[in-house]
């Protein structure tokens, strides 16, 4: 029978478009409820009413579809708690019609481009962020883009970098390219710093946005942001 436990490690595999962070560890599962017959009753929660409807929308029908995935689960309900959009978000993810569904006359298409263009970013941050740590342990330049997939440091950033190529249809095999470029090339050595640099700028924007929705999201809920409290131990 499925459990709570299955259904919030589903809900973990959802990430925020805009932060590529999972929706459970940004904290905005509010409640998940998993019936004796295996409907599921998930309450979603975000740092703000304003936040914007495209990046809800994905975050809610990212989660009906995980949950909706599982085996032996039943009807599911994916609930956006106060938004300003959230009557037309429901109603969207209830019937499947799509972002146009829950707007109608104000969009047309999906979303694909835009989450797409976030995908990028996403890749773009953690792998800079992989080789930092690989510059950091004494690998030069010429050694850093000389390493496969197989050859990446354990850790979550490289796990998700994997992830996000895959997703994007770029090379993802254990002998590729340990960094790539968004058209999938490899990194050349004389040109790591520069590509680096411009890593470490969007990572520091997806960092700086995601401290910003941990605290209104403490505000406005109280939920204390992991980060911090890991900071302080």
């Amino acid at each position: 029978m499925i459990g709570q436990a299955q259904v919030l490690a589903a809900l973990a595999a959802v990430y925020d478009p805009e932060l590529d962070e999972p929706i459970t560890t940004l904290g905005f599962v509010g409640s998940c409820v998993v019936s004796t017959s295996g409907e599921v009753d998930v309450h979603l929660r975000l740092p703000t009413c304003q936040c914007a409807p495209n990046f809800a929308y994905l975050m809610a029908a990212d989660a009906r579809d995980a949950v909706a995935g599982l085996p032996e689960v039943g009807a599911v309900r994916v609930v956006l708690d106060d938004h300003y959009t959230g009557d037309e978000i429901n109603a969207a993810v209830a019937g499947g019609t799509g972002f146009s569904g829950a707007f109608p006359g104000e969009t047309a298409g999906s979303l694909d481009a835009l989450r797409e263009l976030f995908q990028r970013k996403a890749l773009l941050a953690r792998q800079g962020r992989v080789c930092e740590t690989l510059l950091a342990a004494g690998f030069g330049p010429e050694a850093v883009v000389a390493l496969t997939v197989a050859d990446l440091p354990g850790g979550r950033d490289a796990e998700r970098c994997v992830q996000l190529r895959a997703a994007l249809g770029l090379p993802c095999e254990p002998g590729d390219p340990a960094l790539v470029a968004g058209d999938g090339s490899p990194i050349p050595a004389e040109g790591l710093r520069l590509w680096l640099r411009r890593a470490g700028l969007v990572s520091l924007s997806l960092e700086s946005n995601g401290g910003i929705c941990r605290s209104l999201l403490e505000v406005r809920y109280g939920v204390s942001d992991p980060t911090q409290e890991v900071a302080l131990t």
